[in-house]
């Protein structure tokens, strides 16, 4: 027998078996398979490693079986190579046969894997990507994270009523990056503010040095940065060492460039730093100090906001599954997603039942020493935003 012979002998004995097998309830039907696909390598590593810690905490706390289901984690890594992401969406559901898809990193993963949702009608739980069209681009995407327009309008309103007339703004080339420059130059335009520098940045392995430059020659009062998780503690670094710290330009911008889990290695450059966001290790909830304790107790280090995203998307999981009894159809867990509300450790949060993506809280926060450590300090709430972003219809 030639080995090809005999390893498709194998394949088709291995059929037979499960064809048989198929008349007694099988094993894997009564785990919960959960992919959860996250850059776990590369210039995004630090949202993945956020995310899987936080998925890791919520299991330990509130353990692994729901409705008399176990919850199986299985965690791949894509690097945010939309390619990588495809391809393990796909591996995940026809070979591993999971009942929900997870993570991603980067808004072009997140739309990458949309048609495998709605094709294999299993619901897509985004944890990150923050771009207002993703959950247009299928009806199984549920979103726990934000969108880059709830804060960005945010920061323009506030920027154009203190005394901000002036600004130059670098931002990521790439879908978020475009969302947080078009909703922030709307509402700060609108409020009477001047664009004078508009730079934007590759995404991977960015120098800003150069267009740090071109900021400072501008003169403006502050800089508008959009910058993914994980590359603002670079930026502040190149910040300080051509000296902008020094020369009085201001730093602001959506939350992403003062992520908790980098803020405090940034250094006092990044004191004054005023950003807008729906998440910080400061925030003075006590469910907020309990989750900052067990994830430091856990990982040695603060929860960031993409740690916060994980956390809620785990428990909305958790909170489906309760009301479908266990039961995993794709369209009845994305039914018991729409409206559902509860208490976060970022604030009261909700699924909007029309769009599937968040409502929270918006918080103005300004970085300030705390104990001998950096925090985004809380001092503006804005209620219940929900994303200004989407394609109207």
């Amino acid at each position: 027998m030639s080995f090809r012979t005999g390893l498709l002998s194998l394949a088709a004995t291995g059929i037979a078996l499960a064809v048989a097998a198929g008349a007694a309830p099988a094993s894997a039907q009564e785990s919960v398979k959960i992919g959860l696909i996250l850059p776990m390598t590369g210039g995004q590593a630090s949202t993945g490693k956020q995310i899987d810690n936080a998925v890791k905490l919520y299991m330990q706390q509130k353990g692994d079986t729901v409705a008399g289901r176990k919850i199986e984690i299985i965690l791949k890594d894509d690097g945010a190579v939309p390619d990588n992401t495809k391809r393990i969406a796909q591996e995940l559901i026809v070979n591993e046969k999971v009942n929900f898809i997870a993570g991603f990193g980067v808004t072009p993963a997140a739309l990458a894997a949309a048609p495998l949702a709605t094709q294999g009608k299993i619901p897509q739980i985004v944890m990150a990507a923050g771009t207002s069209i993703i959950t247009e681009r299928s009806p199984y995407i549920v979103r726990t994270s934000f969108t880059l327009a709830q804060s960005s309008t945010i920061i323009g309103d506030w920027a154009a009523r203190n005394g901000i007339k002036k600004v130059a703004t670098l931002t990521s080339d790439y879908a978020p990056g475009n969302d947080a420059l078009n909703f922030f130059k709307q509402n700060f335009t609108a409020g009477g503010g001047e664009i004078v520098e508009e730079v934007k940045v590759p995404l991977a392995n960015p120098d800003f040095a150069p267009f740090l430059q071109r900021m400072k020659d501008a003169k403006p009062d502050a800089v508008f940065v959009f910058v993914p998780a994980g590359q603002g503690g670079n930026f502040m670094k190149q910040y300080a060492e051509r000296g902008l710290d020094k020369s009085g330009i201001r730093v602001i911008g959506p939350g992403d460039v003062m992520d908790d889990d980098l803020l405090n290695n940034m250094g006092d450059a990044a004191l004054g730093t005023v950003t807008a966001h729906h998440y910080s290790a400061a925030h003075p909830s006590a469910m907020n100090k309990e989750f900052v304790a067990a994830y430091k107790k856990a990982y040695g280090n603060r929860p960031g906001f993409m740690a916060v995203s994980g956390y809620d998307g785990i428990h909305m999981i958790y909170e489906a599954l309760k009301k479908t009894g266990g039961k995993t159809d794709g369209d009845a867990l994305v039914a018991a997603m729409k409206g559902m509300k509860w208490e976060s450790p970022r604030g009261p949060i909700s699924i909007d039942p029309e769009t599937r993506d968040i409502v929270q809280n918006i918080y103005i926060r300004k970085v300030e020493k705390v104990d001998g450590e950096l925090y985004n300090v809380e001092f503006a709430t804005f209620e219940a935003v929900k994303d200004s972003g989407k394609t109207k219809k």
